[in-house]
């Protein structure tokens, strides 16, 4: 019901983020969604891709500070109100949302975003019957 996300901590300077996209390059990673939040002096790049774990020992072993974690991957239908209506549906149950990011492919939108409650996160899912995006499904949204 979760999928992997890599969080690359990156100093706000020029090159930093290339130096991580050419390695993703160099090793035929195909990004799905990326974020950057920053600060005065670093920032974290969220990414989604195509082989999360082979991306992550791949910066690990060329010294970048990157992290794995879970993730929720909701897919939803593209009209207005329905990433409203999701989130509703978590803050009821007092889930709070660490963060969130969202794209539009294909004609659905997807929502990424991560809670503080996984477990009580994955019922709300199931008891309202969210269509969520497994990982061996995130090649097929390409």
């Amino acid at each position: 019901m979760t999928i992997n996300q890599i969080s690359i901590f990156i100093e706000n300077k020029s090159g930093t983020l290339v130096k991580v996209l050419k390695l993703l390059k160099e090793e035929g990673i195909q990004l799905i969604a990326s974020t950057i939040a920053d600060t005065a002096e670093y920032g974290i790049c969220r990414i989604i891709c195509s082989e999360p774990q082979k991306a992550y020992d791949t910066l690990r072993e060329h010294g970048v500070a990157a992290s794995l974690c879970e993730v929720f991957a909701l897919e939803l239908d593209d009209v207005p109100g329905r990433a409203a209506d999701a989130i509703e549906l978590f803050a009821s149950k007092g889930i709070s949302i660490a963060y969130l990011y969202s794209f539009l492919l294909n004609g659905k939108g997807c929502l990424v975003f991560r809670t503080d409650n996984n477990s009580l996160a994955r019922q709300v899912i199931q008891e309202n019957e969210l269509k969520f995006i497994p990982e061996k499904d995130l090649s097929k949204l390409l």
